[in-house]
């Protein structure tokens, strides 16, 4: 705990370094300055190897398990119907988005336990996910936020697209669980943003599942802090928001080829091309 406690203090005193370096997780960040760097490595290792209290604000959306599907919903290789054309059909680089349900619902509240164990005392987290009828249920997400600090959900409303099934309207909204600490207040004025988000969709972005740059930037002008952890990374969307609001970042992502398309993107490369 001492060891953790110096880290914490000492950690965000230095200056920050470029270009953006990646940084391959061994098993440990003793020693390691991560800030403004990608780490590559599993999320949730990564984070534990993180010391407490040492993050803001946590702005991530992780893999929704799609491929986990049945009826007409998301199957790999789909060539008809609305998934024809989605990347998402054949999952991440290094993940097929494809668990059990309940081992997914137990990997996510791990997950969400490691962010609020990094916050400070005033931190928040925005947690993306997405509501799903599976087999005639309703998968809403609440099994994996239940019994966590959760003070509000905001509503994103993506714009529409062409729905090819005549079974379902089309659907166009995510949910975003805001998680926080009990000190933690708005910015100055953000509160007179309402709880529905109508966002547009990125829709240039290599990366199957993108968040798109406005949704990010709403948020960091919503909450406060200096530190911003993306434990889910993929295309660097949330470190390149972060670095606009003069915010330092650190991301977390198992692919190295995502990796390579955020370090890219930072840092003003051919990034659409690099995965």
């Amino acid at each position: 705990m001492r060891e953790n406690s110096a880290m914490q203090q000492n950690f965000w005193t230095k200056e920050c370094a470029a270009p953006t370096r990646i940084v391959n997780f061994t098993g440990t960040l003793a020693g390691v300055d991560y800030r403004d760097a990608i780490i590559c490595g599993d999320c949730l290792e990564v984070m534990r190897a993180m010391p407490e209290k040492s993050v803001h604000l946590i702005v991530t959306s992780p893999p929704y398990n799609l491929l986990n599907s049945t009826g007409n919903g998301l199957k790999k290789n789909t060539r008809c119907g609305k998934w024809a054309n989605a990347a998402i059909k054949n999952g991440y680089q290094s993940w097929d988005d494809n668990m059990p349900y309940a081992d997914y619902v137990a990997w996510q509240r791990a997950c969400v336990a490691e962010m609020l164990r990094l916050l400070t005392p005033d931190g928040a987290i925005f947690y993306n996910n997405k509501n799903r009828v599976q087999a005639g249920l309703l998968q809403d997400r609440r099994e994996i936020v239940a019994g966590f600090p959760l003070r509000q959900i905001i509503t994103w409303k993506r714009s529409g697209a062409i729905n090819f099934n005549a079974g379902y309207f089309l659907p166009v909204t995510e949910q975003i669980y805001l998680l926080c600490r009990r000190d933690f207040r708005l910015a100055p004025g953000a509160n007179k943003f309402t709880d529905v988000w109508e966002i547009k969709q990125e829709m240039k972005n290599p990366h199957p599942a993108p968040y798109p740059e406005a949704l990010i930037d709403r948020i960091l002008q919503s909450a406060p802090g200096t530190v911003v952890l993306d434990p889910f990374a993929g295309s660097g969307t949330t470190a390149v928001c972060a670095r606009r609001h003069g915010r330092q970042f650190i991301l977390i992502e198992q692919s190295p080829a995502y990796c390579e398309m955020a370090r890219q993107r930072l840092d003003g490369g051919q990034w659409r091309n690099a995965a």
